[in-house]
């Protein structure tokens, strides 16, 4: 781990992320280099509200809830990069390009998401993400997140 990087609780993310459950999809930052890169948690229970629907019988997280939580990781790498920045500006999931499904994420699984900075243009940080269940790469994609126009 390198020397600047930063650990979060679940309490701590919600420091620094508006959402709540049942829609906070990341339990722990296992590490977080401002400016680079986040390893975010999910262990994905069979509690979660949507595998009563997702599926019956065969419980699949749904892979639009891993590209959110992905994006929730890039949110809290962005405020743990600007950690100065006041207000904070609250980010909205923008664009996803090349999202690629390659493995089902199940009850019982612990998802482990990376995100790396590609890069950051007016406000809006471009990630690279990748989840990964037991070392195997379950979901990629390329992820836009922009800040709010207004803060109202």
């Amino acid at each position: 781990m390198s020397d600047k990087a930063v650990t979060l609780t679940v309490q701590e993310i919600m420091e620094r992320l508006p959402h709540r459950y049942p829609f906070l999809l990341i339990d722990k930052i296992a590490e977080c280099i401002p400016g680079e890169s986040i390893t975010a948690i999910k262990n994905v229970s069979i509690n979660e509200p949507f595998f009563q629907g997702h599926f019956p019988g065969r419980p699949v997280m749904p892979g639009v809830l891993i590209i959110e939580a992905m994006a929730q990781a890039g949110g809290v790498l962005s405020h743990v990069t600007h950690a100065d920045m006041d207000p904070k500006p609250l980010y909205f999931l923008a664009g996803i390009d090349d999202a690629r499904f390659r493995r089902a994420v199940t009850a019982g699984d612990q998802l482990v998401i990376t995100v790396t900075v590609d890069r950051v243009s007016r406000g809006m940080w471009r990630y690279n993400g990748v989840a990964h269940v037991d070392g195997v790469k379950a979901v990629s994609a390329k992820i836009l997140c922009a800040p709010a126009r207004d803060q109202a």
